[in-house]
């Protein structure tokens, strides 16, 4: 399960989308995951399954990979499912057994619940596998920079966010390593109930945190050794500049999210495709 967790990770790869301006991605990220949100439609989810199958296609990100990634959260899917099946009770009862039942409403928005967090977690991890952590910051700093207006510390937000990115596969990888000797050591991680299982992670938990407050100073060591003084006078290396296909994802993501926009207002709820 933890070799499972893809978040955070880059996938090297010459693709249109690993060129475009993180900007770019960031935003075109945000304006996607909003539009899961503002259309109700079957028209609509076929629109940003298109949407979202071309990206893939483009990124050379393989799918195999990218499901990959949905494995730790099927179980929060499956509770999700589970209860906007059951405590829906809107419109005609489909399946009635014991002290549960099936609602037509309830199937339509555990289906559509469903398919939100996928697209969620697929398009959310299709930006950290085409963008670098540097990039990344970089993108999250220009975005914000005007808060800076407003005393907020911009760069530091950004760094800070870069870094726990960076460090999510870094502890994943702790983790995997800490597991395997506490398993060789004769430690029984799988067998038990929930509550046995718990108690077994707190040899685990114990070193992990250590390991992790450990090359967060060691971190902390190196940037002062570095003369780190945060964003203020700091130059970049290598600018970020929008190019002509930066402005062709603006205009076809902006056409998106129009097309989602109108498919909401106007195409009703109730429209199913079997």
């Amino acid at each position: 399960m933890i070799r499972d967790i893809t978040i955070g990770q880059y996938y090297p790869a010459n693709s249109v989308i690993h060129r475009l301006d993180p900007r770019v991605k960031i935003v075109a990220t945000l304006l996607f995951l909003i539009s899961l949100f503002v259309q109700k439609s079957v028209l609509g989810y076929l629109v940003a399954t298109l949407f979202l199958a071309g990206v893939i296609h483009l990124s050379k990100v393989p799918l195999k990979f990218i499901m990959k990634g949905l494995k730790p959260i099927m179980i929060l899917l499956l509770i999700t499912v589970a209860f906007n099946l059951f405590l829906n009770n809107g419109g005609e009862v489909l399946v009635h057994f014991w002290i549960f039942q099936i609602t037509e409403d309830g199937l339509e928005i555990s289906v559509y619940m469903a398919i939100r967090l996928i697209y969620l977690i697929a398009g959310s991890s299709i930006m950290t596998f085409t963008t670098t952590p540097n990039a990344l910051t970089d993108g999250i700093e220009k975005l914000l920079r005007p808060l800076n207006k407003v005393k907020v510390p911009v760069h530091e937000v950004a760094m800070m966010m870069s870094i726990a990115l960076r460090f999510i596969p870094i502890l994943l990888e702790e983790t995997d390593k800490i597991m395997k000797a506490q398993i060789a050591r004769g430690a029984d991680l799988e067998s038990g109930n929930i509550i046995q299982r718990a108690k077994a992670m707190i040899p685990i938990l114990v070193p992990l945190f250590v390991s992790a407050f450990r090359r967060a100073n060691d971190l902390a060591m190196a940037m002062e050794a570095r003369c780190y003084r945060g964003g203020e006078g700091r130059t970049k290396m290598k600018p970020l500049v929008y190019h002509s296909r930066d402005r062709v994802a603006y205009l076809v993501t902006a056409v998106y999210l129009a097309v989602i926009i109108v498919l909401g207002r106007f195409v009703p709820f109730h429209i199913w495709i079997f």
